[in-house]
C-alpha cells in the first residue's frame, strides 16, 4: 500500500476501515487517516536530531466507514504517544497508560499480548476496557522505524478514549 500509511506493517485493515476523499489536492490526502501513529513517527522522523529522549503525543480525531450515519463516517478521539530514545522505554508508555487510567477513575482495564506486526515480536500489547479492545500499546517493529528513516527504539501507545468522552 501506499502512502504514510503503507508505511506501518499491517496497516491493511484500517486502509480498509478508511473513508476515501472525493477530490484530493494530492495523493498523500485521498484517506482520511483512521490511526495517529503514521502522523507521529513522521513527527518522530522531523525531529530525530533533538535532544533525546523524544516524547510526543497528539488528541485528534481519526475517521473510519459506518453505516449507521448519514455521511457514511463517524469520527473516534484518540489519544497517541511515542517515547524514543536510547532504550525503547516501554516501561514510559505503559506507565503512561497506567496514569491515564488513573486520571480517568478507570480500573476495568488491562492489557494482553499483541499480534499487531507493527511490533516487536512478543513486545505488543492490547489494552482492553473490560473485554472490549481500545488500543495497543509495545515496542515498534525495526522494518517500521527503517521506513520512517527512524535509528533509535520507540515504544507507542494508541488507544480510542471515545469510552471516556
Amino acid at each position: 500500500s501506499s502512502g504514510i500509511n503503507g508505511r506501518v506493517r499491517g496497516n491493511g485493515k484500517a486502509l480498509e476501515e478508511a473513508v476515501q476523499i472525493a477530490n484530493p489536492k494530492s495523493n498523500e490526502f485521498q484517506v482520511v487517516r483512521t490511526s495517529l501513529l503514521p502522523g507521529i513517527l513522521k513527527t518522530a522522523s522531523c525531529n530525530r536530531k533533538m535532544p533525546l529522549p523524544l516524547k510526543l503525543f497528539e488528541v485528534s480525531d481519526v475517521v473510519f466507514k459506518s453505516e449507521d450515519t448519514e455521511t457514511g463516517s463517524k469520527n473516534q478521539r484518540k489519544i497517541c504517544a511515542l517515547f524514543s530514545g536510547k532504550t525503547s522505554g516501554f516501561e514510559v508508555v505503559h506507565g503512561l497508560l497506567d496514569r491515564i487510567m488513573l486520571s480517568l477513575s478507570e480500573k476495568n482495564y488491562s492489557i494482553r499480548a499483541s499480534e499487531e506486526s507493527m511490533f516487536f515480536t512478543g513486545r505488543g500489547a492490547d489494552i482492553l476496557l473490560g473485554t472490549e479492545k481500545i488500543g495497543h500499546l509495545g515496542i515498534l517493529h525495526p522494518e517500521v522505524l527503517e521506513n520512517f528513516e527512524i535509528s533509535l527504539p520507540c515504544s507507542v501507545l494508541e488507544m480510542s478514549l471515545e469510552p471516556f468522552v
